[in-house]
């Protein structure tokens, strides 16, 4: 794994997450490129605040699983804010991460006698649960309307056809054509599950996820994402849709079943996290400063010569193709104070490395600027520009 330069390392964050950190062993701060801190509250004073005393009020942890002794108010609170959110008249249902909401999801939902078509690079929580799942499984080309329709042609014999896609796929930075594939769900009267880790609190002109952004909010059925990502970075997942489904999964749901239940102190972090993006007030500036951020450094890229992938998102994949040249480069930038990570296979597919570059509310301009001009005297050096 070290000679094919696909040995992954950990470097250790000496400070609280934000734009920039303290790394051991380096002796001046580093820009942070790599986060999901896609609007900036993993250190926001209000989710700070909320989940502080959420922990002084409501302890450390329940010790528990929900439904034996792991529920509180705070837990069905959290539960409802989310619902309200989306505003479709469903329910919600916590998970500890949104890796269980989809491992749990496929399995309790399904049958033999049912379908799942998936996405070809869906994220890999969601090929783990469908393999935990009896039902019969088929796989579409990535973002590939018209595969997906065949494929559901394929599946017709099937009782119940459950369509899996991630809003936005997270290596590639592009977003699912959420449009196109209703129309196609609809045509063939099955199920559309969204995973939407990477879009929501700031995709779609309110931040409610890659459905808003494509204006069919109220046509995908189920909807798993996570509270450890834009809404405030610490931990937990949740699955929500109608109350039948979400019912079903209180009761067969393996991952929620048998863990324990979100600590308090994440609850609170994750409420406060959901009232900044649920008010236009706090919500407008985070994301006027998230997107001028991202089209800076995508357009400065491009005119360098770099090949970016995505379109559209905070995610920005710098294209290089060698695990090794990845690697590599992600050291470069770190002497200049940019911690970026190269990504290699088994995380992508081989011979399509690259640096995923992540940008975030919390940069400055200064910040973004300085990182292209880091990224283009390193591209130079190395011969990729």
């Amino acid at each position: 794994m070290k000679a094919a330069g696909t040995f992954k390392t950990e470097r250790i964050i000496t400070t609280p997450q934000r734009s920039s950190i303290n790394v051991q062993n380096s002796a001046t701060p580093v820009l942070n490129f790599c986060a999901n801190n896609y609007l900036g509250l993993a250190d926001h004073p209000s989710v700070v605040s909320r989940a502080t005393s959420y922990l002084q009020q409501w302890g450390n942890g329940l010790s528990s699983v929900r439904f034996i002794c792991g529920t509180q108010s705070i837990h069905k609170d959290l539960e409802a804010q989310i619902s309200q959110f989306y505003g479709t008249n469903g329910d919600t249902i916590l998970y500890a991460s949104c890796f269980d909401a989809n491992a749990g999801i496929f399995e309790s939902l399904l049958t033999e006698k049912d379908a799942i078509i998936s996405d070809s690079l869906n994220h890999a929580s969601i090929i783990d649960g469908v393999r935990l799942s009896k039902a019969q499984r088929f796989r579409y080309a990535n973002g590939d309307v018209a595969d997906l329709n065949e494929k559901l042609e394929n599946a017709k014999h099937c009782r119940v056809k459950l369509v899996a896609t991630d809003g936005v796929f997270s290596m590639d930075g592009n977003i699912a054509p959420l449009r196109n594939i209703c129309d196609v769900v609809e045509r063939h009267n099955a199920v559309l599950f969204v995973d939407d880790a990477h879009a929501t609190g700031f995709l779609g002109p309110t931040g409610r996820g890659s459905g808003e952004y494509a204006g069919v909010l109220d046509r995908v059925h189920l909807v798993n994402s996570t509270l450890g990502k834009a809404l405030g970075g610490a931990a937990g997942g949740y699955t929500t849709g109608s109350p039948l489904l979400i019912s079903m999964l209180r009761n067969t749901s393996r991952p929620y079943l048998f863990s324990n239940t979100l600590p308090p102190s994440v609850v609170g972090a994750a409420a406060a996290a959901l009232d900044i993006v649920s008010n236009e007030e706090t919500r407008t500036p985070l994301l006027d400063s998230l997107w001028t951020n991202a089209k800076i450094f995508r357009q400065r890229m491009q005119d360098a010569g770099f090949t970016l992938a995505g379109k559209d998102h905070a995610i920005i994949p710098v294209m290089l193709g060698d695990a090794r040249l990845a690697a590599k480069m992600a050291e470069m930038m770190l002497e200049r104070g940019i911690y970026v990570v190269g990504f290699s296979y088994p995380v992508v597919p081989k011979d399509k490395a690259r640096i995923r570059v992540q940008l975030s509310a919390a940069h400055t301009l200064d910040q973004v600027n300085y990182a292209v001009d880091s990224f283009i005297a390193v591209g130079r050096e190395l011969k990729v520009i």
